[in-house]
């Protein structure tokens, strides 16, 4: 018994001084911080001084009548931490104009408080909890502009600069060779993604459409925007949609017969997986799976075909949906491709990561008020996704997909361009 008193003491005094230990970390933290923005604030103090002693002279220093002199000091507002606080500002006059000072022209640059603003609420923060996020500020301070509604409008101004720069951004340049569409409901708007991919295999988000539908006008709308941006509508491009009808009717009135359209196989096979009872899901997802994996076209689509024929007694609208567009899911089925490269165009999938992160952004806004609002979140969302861009995977057999779109010739061009890369 004494042994068990003696141990439960011993507990208790070690838990004791692990709680004065924490405390007193936290004391030391606080203090400290508030000791280093003291200091930065002192050492600020004296850069502007300096600034002022530069352009003036040193204090109660007589220079030429046309000189800048002094002018006393006022209070100004500097960036700190996520928000705006007040520093006293000094002042340098020349022929009646105010001189600025190079330290506080660069300390006061907006640029890193909406930078902060953005990035805070990209990654989750809401605009009424911004202010828990950023760091306190001793009270003398005056630290301001972390409020719900400064953090929303730095946030509206940011995205609407970023997205009109974006939308209007000059593709010319690019040298793309392969195009993927696909669409996401957002609010009650269709977003319709376009992702490029150029001859050495890095993707490039080109811009996003807005409508109430994935419908004729909006995806006309598109392409057309695409080609005044730079796409050249005379040349060849693998397009892969996700099978919509009017995306597909728009890329063949802007560019013909000349390029080649790749249905997204995933698509294809969740659309006729919705027309069946769970129980045959796995088997004829097998065997959609093993088609597309066929080594020829000709394999492929006899596996489909015969899928088909198995479907259309019991489950006709399956075996419709199957049949319906058939030959574009095989478009890239006889071109040898490599089998990365192949199983990676054959699908949106590297689209569907833009989705995730549209979804993944935008999860927290509760209410859209409109449009406009709704393609700011989604711009900022693939522009911060376009951060962590990779190549496409199967990449390097790309030259043999620039030969099968537009000959031996443009496949030269890709490889020096690869060389001098």
């Amino acid at each position: 018994m004494k042994k068990n008193r003696r141990n439960k003491k011993a507990n208790q005094e070690a838990r004791g001084r692990g709680q004065r230990t924490l405390w007193l970390a936290s004391v030391i933290r606080e203090n400290l911080y508030e000791f280093v923005v003291q200091e930065g604030m002192k050492a600020l103090d004296t850069m502007l001084e300096q600034d002022r002693e530069r352009l003036c002279g040193a204090a109660h220093s007589k220079g030429a009548e046309d000189d800048p002199v002094r002018w006393g000091a006022t209070h100004g507002r500097l960036v700190m931490g996520g928000q705006r606080v007040v520093a006293r500002k000094p002042r340098v006059r020349k022929a009646g104009k105010e001189v600025a000072l190079p330290t506080w022209e660069q300390f006061a640059d907006e640029d890193p408080l909406d930078e902060r603003t953005t990035e805070q609420l990209v990654l989750g923060v809401s605009t009424r909890n911004y202010s828990r996020s950023v760091e306190p500020l001793p009270n003398e301070l005056g630290g301001h502009g972390a409020s719900k509604s400064a953090a929303s409008r730095r946030f509206v101004q940011v995205t609407a600069e970023r997205l009109e720069e974006w939308r209007n951004r000059d593709i010319s340049d690019l040298d793309l060779v392969a195009i993927m569409l696909d669409g996401i409901e957002v609010g009650e708007q269709v977003i319709i993604v376009a992702l490029g991919i150029d001859g050495s295999g890095e993707k490039h988000a080109l811009g996003l459409w807005q409508g109430a539908t994935e419908n004729t006008v909006v995806c006309q709308g598109l392409v057309n925007d695409l080609v005044k941006r730079g796409l050249d509508c005379q040349q060849s491009y693998l397009f892969v949609v996700d099978g919509g009808k009017a995306l597909r009717k728009a890329i063949r009135e802007v560019f013909g017969k000349r390029s080649l359209v790749q249905r997204c196989q995933e698509h294809k096979r969740r659309n006729v997986l919705g027309h069946l009872p769970k129980r045959l899901h796995p088997s004829v997802n097998k065997a959609m799976r093993d088609a597309y994996r066929s080594s020829s076209r000709a394999t492929a689509k006899r596996r489909l075909l015969q899928l088909v024929s198995h479907l259309a007694d019991d489950h006709p609208d399956a075996a419709e949906s199957l049949r319906e567009g058939l030959e574009e899911t095989l478009t890239l089925k006889d071109m040898k491709l490599p089998t990365w490269l192949e199983r990676t165009l054959s699908t949106t999938n590297p689209i569907e990561n833009l989705n995730g992160a549209i979804r993944r952004v935008t999860r927290n806004v509760k209410r859209w008020r409109d449009g406009t609002m709704v393609g700011r979140w989604v711009a900022t969302a693939i522009l911060e996704a376009s951060r962590g861009f990779r190549k496409l995977r199967g990449y390097k057999g790309i030259p043999k997909l620039v030969v099968a779109l537009r000959g031996p010739e443009q496949n030269t061009r890709v490889d020096h361009q690869e060389q001098a890369a």
